[in-house]
């Protein structure tokens, strides 16, 4: 039997000509001296402040909050005026309002405004990615490769709604003329997080927005910035003043009563577990005068595992691991957290994972030549620093575990060997650069160590063994498996994304099914005289 069996994606039409965005590893001279000019230009804007946005009004009269850079906090990228749940509530209402009018726009309207978005965030591609590393941290190839995301979001969805928008295939009925349309819900929530500050937004954002819905959005508070940015190019690119609005401010502030709002019609949102149970709980209860359901997408957090076995290939297997847990470091909820090793080849896998992450450069990711920079405040360090205490009395610490010795949120990249598969830090989210390595005595007990969480978002696989791997593709239990390769990097179109169990809804966000979350279907049937 055949590992994988797939159709290629150009059977559909609408995929004629889509191509995801070619990344960036800034080894060609032209493209560093371009990234370097977008960081002194935006450098010259860092301090400003960034209105809440309703209904096209830009208000400033509300406190203030400092969003720092996390390599340097004492440098203000930005100082975001604070949503109350006031303007919540009449966010909610001008987007109500709003979508009468949206939702009959003719969706190629919609699209080539999708597509006008995206070809301007080309434009400006570096100096949005330059936001990025002031605001998050990132890299220079981490923050272009967020950016380059949106192209595809914006490409991508633009098609797939054409395609929604076409006849659907039905059974024919003799005397009936049949047909089906995709509608859209009304009026949602985008509440999304800092660590894909442009990227996940985006997709947030413009998916609802394609298929004829209104949003209201709450950037992560560590980047308003980012978000604001966001924001303003999608209305240059044509999206009318009700159709979005941008309410910066803290989760009871804003993202609570956004969720509660009767008049809110579905939720999108990517962050923690805990704040996505909280949505999910909240949502499910029916206000008074609410006549919907409302619906909810949630992407959420990992326990990332990745099993190397015993007739894998060393070498790529360590290289997979260490980028996948220490790139963006580890602030990524696919990042790999655990990996699961053979017996007969744990202490050279093991050796590589050392010799590989001690050669990792850090610092500030202003410079292009550091591999790492900060975890994003001060409470994430702190976060990084307990379980690294943790750490110490359930595994053999092999690399890193200190905090640098310099301005901003710096911790090296760790490694704790020999680690139970039921420790604290074999279990629980970290979100930071620390790996627990652990052993296996064969194929079947990696499996029940990989599925021994709470997630199921990604997982790879690293085997030179077809009946391995076939094994993994039927029973290791995550939205987003990788054989062969890192599990970090899907990309829009290729490997829709959304995890099982406490990762998500598995709203796949990048496939071809992710505009059915913002719509719903009706059914139509005329008899024929």
């Amino acid at each position: 039997m055949a590992l994988l069996q797939t159709d290629r994606a150009l059977d559909d039409p609408f995929l004629e000509g889509f191509h995801n965005e070619p990344y960036l590893d800034f080894s060609h001279p032209a493209d560093r001296r371009r990234m370097a000019a977008a960081l002194e230009t935006v450098r010259r804007g860092l301090g400003e402040p960034v209105p809440l946005v309703v209904a096209g009004e830009r208000i400033l009269e509300r406190p203030l909050r400092d969003s720092a850079n996390p390599a340097r906090p004492g440098q203000i990228v930005c100082r975001a005026a604070q949503a109350t749940a006031q303007d919540v509530d009449r966010a909610v209402r001008a987007a109500r309002t709003a979508y009468e009018s949206w939702r009959r726009v003719p969706v190629r309207e919609r699209v080539e405004l999708l597509w006008r978005a995206r070809d301007l965030i080309r434009e400006r591609i570096f100096e949005l990615a330059a936001r990025v590393v002031f605001e998050v941290g990132k890299s220079w190839a981490e923050a272009y490769g967020d950016v380059a995301e949106a192209v595809d979001f914006c490409d991508f969805y633009g098609r797939q709604m054409l395609r929604l928008a076409a006849r659907q295939p039905l059974t024919p009925k003799d005397d009936e003329e049949v047909q089906l349309r995709y509608v859209p819900l009304g009026a949602g929530a985008a509440i999304t997080p800092w660590n894909f500050p442009f990227a996940i937004p985006c997709g947030l954002l413009v998916a609802p927005i394609v298929a004829g819905n209104t949003v209201i959005f709450k950037p992560a508070s560590d980047a308003p910035g980012v978000g604001y940015d966001l924001f303003e190019l999608l209305r240059e690119a044509g999206v009318p003043d009700g159709v979005c609005h941008f309410l910066p401010g803290a989760g009871e502030a804003v993202g609570r009563p956004l969720v509660e709002h009767p008049g809110v019609r579905f939720i999108g949102f990517t962050g923690s577990r805990e704040v996505g149970v909280q949505i999910h709980e909240r949502a499910a209860r029916v206000q008074r005068g609410q006549i919907w359901l409302k619906r909810t997408i949630l992407e959420m957090g990992g326990k990332n595992a990745t099993i190397v076995c015993e007739s894998a290939d060393l070498d790529a297997a360590a290289e997979g691991i260490v980028s996948a847990a220490f790139g963006y470091q580890g602030q990524k909820c696919s990042a790999c957290s655990r990996a699961i090793v053979a017996e007969p080849i744990y202490d050279a896998l093991l050796d590589r994972l050392i010799e590989r992450t001690r050669a990792l450069t850090i610092g500030d990711p202003e410079d292009p030549d550091h591999f790492m920079g900060p975890v994003i405040n001060q409470a994430a360090l702190e976060k990084v620093l307990r379980y690294i205490d943790v750490g110490r009395s359930e595994g053999r610490l092999v690399a890193g575990g200190e905090r640098l010795d310099r301005e901003g949120h710096f911790v090296q990249p760790t490694i704790f060997a020999d680690v139970a598969p039921a420790a604290r830090i074999a279990q629980e989210e970290i979100f930071g650069p620390l790996l627990a390595v652990i052993r296996a005595r064969d194929f079947d007990e990696a499996l029940a160590i990989a599925n021994g969480t709470e997630y199921g978002l990604t997982g790879a696989v690293y085997s030179d063994d077809d009946g391995e791997l076939q094994r993994a593709a039927e029973e290791f239990h995550v939205g987003n498996l990788y054989l062969n390769r890192k599990c970090t990097g899907a990309l829009v179109g290729c490997h829709p994304f959304g995890g099982f169990n406490m990762s998500g809804t598995d709203s796949k966000t990048g496939g071809r099914d992710y505009l059915l979350l913002f719509t719903q279907a009706k059914s139509i049937a005329r008899r024929r005289s």
